[in-house]
C-alpha cells in the first residue's frame, strides 16, 4: 500500500520537474479509509513563496478537505526527506506518522541532518525511484549552467 501513495507523490514530483521546480511531491492521506485527503509539490519559484514545499502544500490541502487544521489519524508520503520546516509542519498538524523516499543528508530533518522532530517514521520507500528524479533534475541545471 505504501508504494501506491509514494508513487502518486512521485507523479506529483513530476509536476514539479515539469515546471523546472526541484521535484518533491508529498500526499496526505487519512489513515481510516487509505484515502488520500492532501496533495502537494514543490511551488517556491512559480508562487515565488519560501513556504511552497510539497508537504506544506499537501498540509493546506487536506486541512481545508476535512475542515480542520489537526490532520491526526493521518500519514504523510514525501518523496524526500523533509527539511526542518517542513518537519516542524507535520508536527504540528498532529500528522500519525512520516514515509519519505530520498534521504536529504544536508537538510533532513527526520533522521540524517537533524533529529528527534519526528518520531515515527518509515524511510527509503522506494528509494531509488525518488533519488532519480532530483538526480535527473540537479543534472539537467548543471549542463544549462555551464
Amino acid at each position: 500500500m505504501e508504494n501506491t501513495f509514494m508513487r502518486e507523490a512521485l507523479n506529483l514530483a513530476e509536476k514539479a520537474l515539469d515546471m523546472g521546480e526541484i521535484p518533491v511531491g508529498a500526499v496526505v492521506v487519512r489513515k481510516s479509509d487509505k484515502r488520500i485527503i492532501g496533495r502537494g509539490y514543490n511551488r517556491r519559484e512559480t508562487d515565488k513563496n519560501p513556504l511552497s514545499h510539497a508537504e506544506t502544500e499537501a498540509i493546506l490541502e487536506a486541512s481545508k478537505t476535512i475542515g480542520d487544521w489537526r490532520l491526526s489519524g493521518c500519514s504523510i508520503y514525501v518523496t524526500l526527506e523533509p527539511c526542518i520546516m517542513c518537519a516542524g509542519a507535520i508536527k504540528n498538524a498532529r500528522i500519525d506518522d512520516v514515509y519519505f523516499g530520498a534521504f536529504d543528508k544536508a537538510e533532513g530533518a527526520v533522521c540524517s541532518a537533524y533529529d528527534n522532530i519526528i518520531s515515527d517514521y518509515y524511510a527509503g520507500i522506494m528509494e531509488d525511484e525518488c533519488f532519480a528524479i532530483l538526480e535527473k533534475f540537479f543534472k539537467k541545471i548543471r549542463q544549462t549552467d555551464i
